[in-house]
Order: structure tokens, then C-alpha cells, then sequence
């Protein structure tokens, strides 16, 4: 394994070289955010050579800025910094076709063909191996916990189902989730499951290995490796086949909330908490405010219970200027039931604690009621309630009701005793959904909007 980093005239000829080439790919790919929007440059955050492209395969990592035009009435954007892990080689063999970038006409690597190289075995074991025995490549730093071991040989997989990011099986044993759009700082995905590993937590797999750079004065997290749990459903598809099936889901739904309730209690523990008190609480319900504000210029659909979906707010901020407070924690921050794993045994864990990624860090690492996971949840039912023909109303209510009985079993309170806090978060989440379906899935438009309308309803009936 190469252990340099390529100076900076190469750097700089070697991301001219490949400009063409990423302008062209990189808006494909699922997990890059700035679609619909042209990419007008890049400009280099790292540049490592993890392997020389002096043989049969070549290797880089790049951190690169990305540039696209500026979205309307949104403020300045220095560009997203993505993670890109580029293989070379002279030409690509049947099996990696799916993984082709293109073929370099100069720079550097003139005359060879570059690819995404998580599909390929090899810059994969590369990876695992510097984890393993802790390597340090320039600015790249693969540690891993001590007391955990990591087996050489296991055999690696790129599992083409993710979205936001890239994950690698290796041998059933770890996985390996590389963030892909990163910025600078403490990232939660790491963050809170180390925490949760020193609380003994079981319901989320502990870290054994993870990589990140530090750039001038900045840290990046880059990748961390877990257990994988083999065999383990995800819990939207195994959801959709109890539907399909018919099947009850409200023992499943029960027992995750018990699951959730056991990580917003461990996290308590391993972490501050604060109160929230009038301050606090008025600085919530106006950036709600906004945000439904904001929703209701972007899809017209929204009007007609923009003042009834304000009033959910404006309940919280009475509560709050007569006194009230709440505990905040950290959470999850994007819980659903695509973010659950049920193993073999039939033990749920919770996964993916980056929070939603378009949000900025310092707010995803905020002290939150944990009313806002749970309200993820409660409207993950909705949507997979609604992916039935005809869509499973009941099923949708009776796992909502049973989450939040499982929850309170474990936690001493049902969040369903909270109905203010509760319908304000689901509401927001709701309107946050609604502009997501109409910009990019306006086929899904009707599910939130189906919400906005129960949520629009006098209090009782918006209930759980």
C-alpha cells in the first residue's frame, strides 16, 4: 500500500483530468445532492494515492468541493464536499462496466480508464486492511477500537441498495458505511453509536473501525465499520410484506417502541440533557413556522390548511409562555422504518444516526425532544400503510398506537399524553415531506398531503 499523498502541481492536474468526466457522472450517482442543477467545477479539499497507478489497478481517495450554480433565493454555497474513491485501471473487465467513469485523454493518468472502486474487491480489501492494522496515509486516519479484532481475508460486496451513502459487506461479519457528502466536524453516525457502546446499549451496533481525515485545521469523518447483522430485515420491507401479506404488524410495531425507547434512555445517560424552556421553545415553533411559511410558497396545495396546521404551533408556544418545559436530548433525528434492522432472533436495532443530511451539522447535533423520532416513525407507518391498494388506514393506526404503548413500557411515559409537543413535530414533519414528494416523487404527493389533512382536524380527531 502506497503511503503518500500526490503533490500539489499533480493534484491539481489530476482533478483537470478527471473534470470532464465527473461533470458527467457524478449527477447519476443516487447519493449526490445537487441534482437538477449543472456542475460548473470542483476544487480539491484532499487528494491520496492509496494505491500508485503504476501497475495492473491504481487507487485514489479525493475529497473534492463541488460547484453548481446557487439555488434561487437561497443564500451563498461555498459547494458540497464529496467523497469520491477512484479506481484506474487500463481497461475495466466485464464485471466492473456498471462502476465506469470514463476513459482519461490527459494529465497524469492519460490513456487509462477510471471507475468507481467500491465495486472492485481489491480497493476494498485496501480499505479493510488499513483499518485493521490502523494505517495513517497522509491525511487519511483508519483507527479502530482495540478491544474489537478485525479478521484479514474477509471478502467484500458493495451493496447497491443504499441512497445517501455507499456501504460494503465484508464476509457477513462488518459493515462499512462511507459517507459520501461530509463536512467538517463531530458526525453523529459516529458519535452516538460510541456512546451507546460505552452505555452497553444492545439495540445499536457498537463501532469497531472508522476513518477520517483531517484537512489544515479541519476533521472529517469519513466511513465507519460496524457488525453486520446477517440476515437481519429491514424494517420498511418487512413492513410492506406483512401488508402485502395482510399480516398484522402491531407486535413488531410494539417492540420497536420498546427498541426506540431503549436508545433515547441509553443516550440520556451518555449524554447532556437540557430544559427547554420559553426561549428555547419560541425558537422552535417559529422556525416551524417558517418552515410551513416556506411550504406553502412551494406547493399551493398547502394553503387551504396553512392556519390550521399554524395553530399546531401556535399551541406549543401558549404551553411554553405559560411555563411549560421539556427535557431535550440527543436522538436519532431521522428515524423511520427504513433506519431498523430485525434480526433472525427477532431483536430490532436502530441504524444510520447521521440525521437528515441536507440539514447543517451543529443543528443534526442539537439537543431535541425525543417526541421528534418518534413522530418520524409514527408518519413511517402512514407511508407504508399507504404503499398498500388500497391504502391500510387501520394498519396504520393500530401500529401507531402500538409503537407508542411499546414505548412507554420501557420509557414510563406515552408520548400520546403529550398531544401538543406530539402534533406539532408530526406536522412538521409532514409539511417537510410534502415539499420532499413535489419536488422529487410527486407521485407520493398524496400520502403527506393525506396527513396534512388529518393533522389540519381539531385536536381530538389529529390524535394518534
Amino acid at each position: 500500500m502506497a503511503q503518500t499523498v500526490t503533490s500539489s502541481g499533480t493534484t491539481g492536474s489530476l482533478l483537470a483530468s478527471l473534470d470532464p468526466l465527473l461533470r458527467a457522472w457524478l449527477p447519476r450517482q443516487r447519493w449526490f445532492a445537487g441534482k437538477g442543477r449543472p456542475v460548473t467545477g470542483f476544487t480539491p479539499v484532499s487528494v491520496t494515492e492509496l494505491l500508485p497507478p503504476d501497475g495492473r489497478l491504481g487507487l485514489y481517495h479525493l475529497l473534492v468541493r463541488v460547484h453548481q450554480p446557487p439555488v434561487p433565493g437561497a443564500p451563498p454555497h461555498p459547494g458540497d464536499c464529496y467523497q469520491l474513491l477512484i479506481g484506474v485501471r487500463e481497461a475495466l473487465p466485464p464485471r466492473l462496466a456498471p462502476a465506469l467513469i470514463g476513459h482519461v485523454t490527459e494529465g497524469p493518468l492519460a490513456g487509462r480508464t477510471v471507475y468507481e472502486a467500491l465495486y472492485d474487491t481489491r480497493p476494498a480489501e485496501v480499505l479493510l486492511e488499513a483499518l485493521r492494522t490502523q494505517a495513517r496515509i497522509g491525511g487519511l486516519c483508519f483507527e479502530r477500537d482495540p478491544a474489537r479484532e478485525i479478521r484479514p481475508g474477509l471478502v467484500p460486496r458493495l451493496m447497491t441498495a443504499e441512497q445517501s451513502n455507499s456501504s460494503v459487506v465484508y464476509g457477513d461479519t462488518f459493515i462499512l458505511k462511507l459517507l459520501r457528502r461530509v463536512v467538517p466536524g463531530v458526525n453523529p453516525d459516529l458519535e452516538l453509536p460510541l456512546a451507546l457502546a460505552r452505555e452497553g446499549c444492545p439495540r445499536v451496533p457498537a463501532p469497531t473501525a472508522w476513518l477520517h481525515a483531517e484537512v489544515a485545521a479541519d476533521t472529517y469523518v469519513l466511513a465507519v465499520l460496524q457488525p453486520f447483522v446477517s440476515g437481519a430485515a429491514d424494517g420498511w420491507e418487512l413492513a410492506l410484506r406483512e401488508l402485502a401479506k395482510g399480516e398484522d404488524f402491531a407486535a413488531e410495531a410494539r417492540a420497536l417502541g420498546r427498541a426506540t425507547a431503549e436508545v433515547h434512555t441509553a443516550l440520556a445517560r451518555a449524554l447532556p440533557t437540557v430544559t427547554l424552556g420559553h426561549a428555547q421553545l419560541e425558537s422552535l415553533v417559529d422556525g416551524m413556522t417558517e418552515r410551513l411559511a416556506a411550504a406553502v410558497q412551494a406547493v399551493p396545495a398547502l394553503r387551504p390548511y396553512e392556519r390550521a396546521l399554524r395553530s399546531a404551533y401556535e399551541a406549543l408556544g401558549t404551553l411554553a409562555a405559560e411555563g411549560r418545559t421539556w427535557t431535550a436530548q440527543r436522538v436519532h433525528g431521522d428515524l423511520h422504518l427504513g433506519q431498523c434492522l430485525r434480526s433472525p432472533s427477532g431483536a430490532w436495532s436502530l441504524i444510520d444516526f447521521e440525521g437528515e443530511p441536507a440539514r447543517p451539522l451543529a443543528e443534526r447535533r442539537m439537543p431535541q425532544p425525543p417526541v421528534r423520532d418518534i413522530a418520524g416513525m409514527l408518519r413511517s407507518f402512514d407511508y407504508a400503510a399507504h404503499s398498500a391498494t388500497p391504502p391500510a388506514q387501520d394498519w396504520a393506526h393500530t401500529c401507531r398506537a402500538a409503537y407508542c404503548s411499546g414505548y412507554a413500557e420501557v420509557a414510563g411515559r406515552d408520548p400520546r399524553t403529550d398531544p401538543v409537543l406530539l402534533r406539532a413535530y408530526e406536522t412538521d414533519k409532514a409539511v417537510y415531506e410534502v415539499v420532499y414528494e413535489a419536488r422529487h416523487r410527486p407521485d407520493w404527493l398524496p400520502v403527506p398531503l393525506n396527513a396534512v389533512r388529518r393533522l389540519a382536524l381539531p385536536d381530538q380527531e389529529a390524535r394518534p
